[in-house]
């Protein structure tokens, strides 16, 4: 049995320009200790997704569909319900550590109230479950740090403590949405494998939420491509880059730079912008920036793409078969 099973999942949220499907349809599942990246452009739906599974939907926005999270529906869990899921059973780790660390309060406040609450423990042993906590992440001088506010701290340093306090319970699933967007290279590299490292021991499930592919292939086994709220590619990790099987994914490869590429080399961006969630376009909603759809004789512009076995991925494309099949290496 999976440990996460997203069906038909729907996330509309309500704009002063009308309401806005950020998720439509959704599906996928993710197993016991498995680490899912989910990629693509910012306002793909990746957030949303994952703010749905803790009740964190902005104000008005709703969720219809099914969440099975260890076998129970927790989708239609109640606000009392969802507090005792976050960060006990689904911990999530933030884009930004600022928002969510309190800048008034010092890090022992934060970690401590953290664990009594789930754990139920005095303060003394919270504060030496902290201390092991912030050692863990490799924080120099835990007992000084406990006794900092966030902002004493550089970036990195500030997603340790984030990522520490989304440990502290020992979840079962781990949400890393952009954990290191904000941070210079050498830095994304430490943090990506931090979590690498505690999802080994934990044995925790790990959702990593991002844009960036390379970011992706660094420590995940499968990814899901997510475009204007649906989901166009699910792939293992390495089936999406030596033959991704749908030209949205092949876009995100191309716009990024390989170890193999000459220095000369200058990246294919994806031309024009995503569509708008509020009024989408007929048809599938990538082709107005797709290079094939011209070739289909409208078809991508008056239906929508259905999600297809492309060998051993998942397409949501109109092309042949043997379109979708060809190598990443044919398409650059």
């Amino acid at each position: 049995m999976n440990l996460l099973t997203v069906e038909n999942l729907t996330v509309t949220l309500a704009t002063g320009s009308g309401d806005a499907q950020a998720v439509r349809n959704l599906s996928f599942n993710v197993g016991h200790g498995e680490i899912l990246g989910v990629a693509g452009e910012s306002g793909s739906g990746k957030t949303m997704t994952a703010l749905s599974m803790l009740g964190l939907l902005p104000y008005k926005g709703k969720a219809s569909g099914s969440i099975k999270f260890d076998g129970r529906e927790i989708l239609t869990s109640t606000k009392r319900e969802y507090r005792d899921i976050r960060g006990k059973e689904i911990a999530m780790i933030f884009q930004d550590p600022m928002t969510s660390l309190h800048p008034m309060l010092t890090v022992e406040v934060q970690l401590t109230e953290h664990l009594r609450h789930h754990r139920k423990v005095s303060k003394e042993a919270a504060r030496n479950s902290a201390l092991e906590l912030l050692a863990t992440v490799k924080i120099p001088e835990p007992a000084a740090a406990l006794k900092a506010h966030p902002s004493q701290f550089s970036g990195g340093m500030r997603q340790r403590i984030a990522i520490a306090m989304a440990l502290a319970c020992e979840p079962k699933l781990l949400i890393a949405d952009e954990p290191t967007t904000a941070l210079d290279v050498t830095v994304q590299a430490q943090i990506l494998e931090l979590i690498a490292e505690m999802q080994e021991e934990s044995g925790s499930a790990v959702i990593l939420i991002t844009h960036d592919l390379g970011v992706v292939a660094e420590i995940t086994e499968r990814v899901l491509v997510m475009y204007a709220g649906r989901l166009v590619e699910s792939a293992s990790v390495a089936d999406a880059f030596a033959s991704p099987s749908h030209p949205y994914t092949r876009g995100l490869l191309n716009s990024v730079k390989s170890l193999d590429s000459d220095r000369h080399t200058q990246l294919k961006p994806i031309p024009g912008t995503p569509p708008s969630l509020i009024n989408l376009p007929a048809g599938c909603p990538f082709h107005s920036r797709c290079q094939y759809a011209e070739s289909m004789n409208g078809k991508c512009e008056s239906e929508v793409p259905e999600l297809k076995a492309v060998g051993n991925s998942w397409s949501a494309c109109h092309l042949p078969l043997e379109v979708l099949s060809m190598s990443v290496k044919e398409s650059r």
